[in-house]
């Protein structure tokens, strides 16, 4: 079984028509396909950004495994580079394996175009992983963007420049002809486009054209300079700009702000521009844009509020300094998602990385960097501990969407508490992120920082032991039992003695949930049999008891009790539905499907199969989603639709292959899984079987879990003869 569908890639959508570039397109197509390692190199504000995802759109088609977009400007920590490009694949491997070895892996038969965007930063890291890639998958190739050069063995440099800019009393496009690119005015176009943008009706004209080269020829015919110049003309008439620029650079030239003798004229473009910016704003727009360097990644109007907001920037300023700062191209809008996240302003915010670094400086030269990082680190404690607090209830989808939106500075904080050596407040955010590692899929990151916060902070302390429990259920969802079991162990010892009952049931799941993952079902029993059955009052672990109601019932359908697994599947499901949460009772859902199918009842199967896939679907939970996909295809083949079933099985397989460890690598679901093959082979012969199989396998995984949901069940044929 090794063909796969065509994966038409994940690129971010292009926010503007790219302006001129024609031969620089050609130049990086070509060494795309010549070369195996391209690297976009140049000075900050040139654009390779942009280049390269024009350049990937259009070499995507090449590629039968589509073009992949990995965003690196909020990575702090190179040990982090491949969790982080397996992130952005369709890669959900969280087993214990070296992740650059589950990459490379992956890749190794994939014709695939990885573009790693702003690696300025972790040249080693991203070398080092790159050329492992590279080397373990023929047919991969990488497009790098980058200030420095990576260094790597084979790598094709291109050195983007600022854009050409005609002579100062040449001739020049104007009206509409100023929008196109024409030899040596791409600069003028680009800042006709801009413009027009800011100020509806503008043109370059005979009148303002010499005017209008002045400006370009002033910022250096520089992307970013010119965008953020054209941001001005609603304020200014293009003569007026020109002006208060010249004034800005003789101001530049007198105090000796720009590095004199080395720095190429075009940096001095850049950062004049950005610093005439920065003059141009408000004092209270200038603190928040020097403040909002500290986010990492993206940030909503209420970050922005608890973070930066103090006497000297009152919070009731905020929202109009943020719309001031996307009005003057500081800061830029992005997708609010759909609105399900619990914030009071779905819209997000976010920083080119040359605005980010000129704020960083500002900040650090105000004295406020340490201030604002210690802000951060308090509101995202303060975030996770509400998430926290509401994961079992009713907004758990929104809950979720907004910590994966948040997951670049809640790394950041996790690494600024790590850095600070505050290892308590690394345990706490770690421990109150237990259903971010366990439940929505990022169990290496939690392993990762609460295995360094654990080493970190020894003091036997209740936060200590709740990171400990984070960190074991963590390993659990990466199949390391061993791992798991020694945690149990040293969880039962740091809880010793404690009236909170919600603990007791949190031993029993990590031990419980430990054995039964390795195969142990009469010993997982006894262990989850040892806590209470009832719901404790409410205490540290209030999510524990739903856990381990779900490994109870899970044991009893391995151990063919399915009149007991119903019981406590419906028990599940009832307080799950009192709470209004999803995922828990998904999981209840789960176990209902296996018992009535284990009690002869396929059709009652596939409609619990069937939901318990919808709430993990919402939830983006791939293991679940596999699982579910796999009951559903058994429940479906025991119902005698083969053709449907073998469908059901290549649509799982897309999920397993990105999980690592098919199955889990547990015994039962591997047994179950081969049962359901064998039967479909029988009933539709190998051929048809290997067709359906693919047809699943290789349809898109929308269309495909859209098919799983909501296909209507066929007439079913004869029965199977034996």
């Amino acid at each position: 079984m090794t063909r796969r569908g065509r994966r038409a890639g994940k690129l971010p959508a292009e926010a503007t028509e790219l302006v001129g570039r024609r031969a620089e397109l050609a130049r990086v197509r070509r060494l795309v396909g010549e070369a195996r390692l391209v690297t976009l190199t140049g000075v900050g504000g040139v654009g390779k950004t942009r280049l390269a995802l024009r350049a990937a759109y259009e070499v995507q088609p090449q590629f039968p495994d589509g073009a992949w977009w990995v965003e690196l400007s909020a990575v702090r920590q190179g040990p982090l580079l491949a969790h982080i490009i397996a992130e952005e694949l369709p890669l959900a491997d969280q087993t214990t394996r070296p992740m650059t070895d589950v990459l490379a892996e992956y890749l190794a038969d994939r014709e695939l175009l990885l573009i790693l965007d702003t690696c300025e930063h972790l040249t080693d890291d991203c070398a080092m992983v790159v050329e492992a890639l590279l080397r373990a998958a023929p047919k991969l190739r990488v497009l790098v963007t980058s200030r420095r050069l990576l260094g790597a063995a084979g790598e094709e440099v291109f050195t983007v420049e600022p854009l050409p800019v005609p002579a100062a009393n040449g001739p020049g496009p104007t009206g509409a002809d100023a929008v196109e690119a024409v030899d040596g005015a791409e600069a003028v176009a680009l800042l006709a486009a801009r413009a027009a943008e800011a100020v509806p009706g503008f043109a370059v004209t005979d009148a303002n054209r010499p005017e209008v080269v002045a400006l370009c020829r002033r910022l250096e015919g520089l992307p970013l300079a010119i965008e953020l110049a054209a941001a001005r003309l609603s304020e200014w008439p293009v003569a007026d700009l020109v002006k208060r620029l010249e004034d800005r650079f003789a101001v530049l030239g007198e105090t000796n702000e720009v590095v004199d003798g080395a720095e190429p004229p075009w940096h001095q473009a850049l950062r004049t521009a950005i610093g005439w910016s920065h003059q141009l704003c408000r004092p209270a727009a200038r603190l928040l844009w020097a403040r909002l360097s500290v986010f990492a990644g993206s940030f909503d109007a209420e970050a922005a509020r608890r973070v930066c907001a103090d006497a000297h920037l009152p919070d009731a300023q905020i929202p109009d300094l943020l719309t001031a700062l996307v009005d003057k191209s500081i800061l830029i809008r992005q997708p609010a998602g759909d609105g399900r996240a619990p914030t009071p302003a779905g819209q997000r915010y976010g920083m080119l990385d040359t605005i980010r670094e000129y704020g960083a400086g500002w900040l650090r030269g105000l004295g406020e960097e340490r201030t604002l990082r210690r802000r951060h680190r308090e509101y995202y404690r303060a975030l996770a501990h509400r998430a926290d607090a509401a994961w079992m209830g009713p907004d758990q989808i929104a809950w979720h969407d907004r910590m994966v939106a948040e997951h670049a500075n809640l790394r950041a904080a996790l690494d600024d508490c790590l850095a600070e050596g505050d290892g308590r407040s690394a345990l706490e955010l770690g421990g109150d992120l237990w259903f971010f590692w366990f439940a929505c899929g990022f169990a290496r990151d939690g392993r990762h920082y609460l295995g360094r916060a654990l080493a970190l902070d020894t003091t036997p302390t209740p936060v200590r032991a709740r990171a400990l429990w984070a960190c074991g259920i963590a390993a659990i969802a990466q199949g390391d039992t061993e791992t798991s079991l020694r945690l149990a162990t040293a969880f039962r010892t740091a809880t010793a003695g404690t009236t909170d009952g919600t603990a007791l049931v949190a031993a029993a799941y990590l031990e419980g949930g430990s054995l039964t993952v390795s195969g142990h079902q009469a010993r997982a029993a006894e262990v989850l049999d040892a806590s209470p059955h009832t719901r404790p009052r409410s205490g540290r672990y209030d999510a524990a008891w739903f856990l381990a109601r779900a490994a109870r019932a899970f044991v009893h359908a391995h151990l063919r009790q399915f009149a007991d697994t119903v019981a406590v599947a419906d028990d599940l499901c009832a307080e799950s539905g009192r709470r209004g949460e999803t995922w828990a009772r998904a999981w209840g859902d789960y176990m209902r499907a296996l018992a009535t199918l284990g009690l002869g009842r396929p059709g009652e199967a596939m409609t619990h199969a069937r939901t318990a896939l919808d709430g993990k679907h919402r939830l983006n939970d791939s293991l679940g989603i596999a699982m579910a996909l796999d009951l559903l295809a058994s429940a479906t083949v025991a119902s005698g639709h083969a053709e449907q079933a073998a469908r059901l099985l290549g649509i799982a397989e897309q999920t397993w292959q990105t999980l690592g460890t098919p199955q889990m690598g547990m015994p039962e679901l591997i047994a179950a899984r081969d049962a359901c093959e064998a039967r479909a082979r029988r009933l539709l012969g190998d051929t048809a079987y290997e067709t359906a199989f693919h047809t699943g396998y290789d349809t898109a995984p929308t269309t495909a879990i859209a098919y799983a949901l909501n296909t209507p069940a066929p007439t079913p044929p004869p029965a199977e003869i034996d």
